[in-house]
């Protein structure tokens, strides 16, 4: 059985989550120089036509990441709205304490080891 979080555990994984936070919207801001999603995409594909091939697949694989870099952005802020609301930190499927070595690999973490390992072995619906 897991224990509940101390104070200082909670602290630390808050100032963890405010810092990436603020890492992955400089990192979206920088990606996309500004412009929106839709105004990136579009100033991309308007780049160099003579090489339209070679810039549809880094336009792909730069929106890939712009995508992983957003669904982390919101897993963060989810995070962080738990933390506020005093849900942080309790597994999702179980309900258990989530352990604090857990949440400092994955702060954004929603469920235990052991609940995240069956999900993931669940086929894909």
């Amino acid at each position: 059985m897991s224990t509940q979080l101390t104070a200082g555990q909670r602290a630390w994984l808050e100032a963890a989550l405010v810092q990436r936070q603020h890492q992955l919207d400089r990192r979206l801001e920088d990606h996309h120089q500004g412009l929106s999603r839709a105004e990136h995409a579009h100033e991309l594909r308007e780049q160099d036509h003579d090489d339209q091939p070679q810039r549809e697949d880094e336009r792909d694989v730069d929106m890939a990441l712009s995508d992983l870099e957003l669904r982390e952005l919101g897993e963060v802020s989810a995070a962080l709205r738990r933390l506020q609301a005093g849900a942080y930190g309790r597994c999702a499927d179980c309900d258990e304490a989530i352990p604090f070595d857990r949440l400092k690999a994955e702060p954004w973490a929603l469920r235990c080891v052991g609940c995240e390992s069956r999900r993931e072995r669940q086929p894909s619906r």
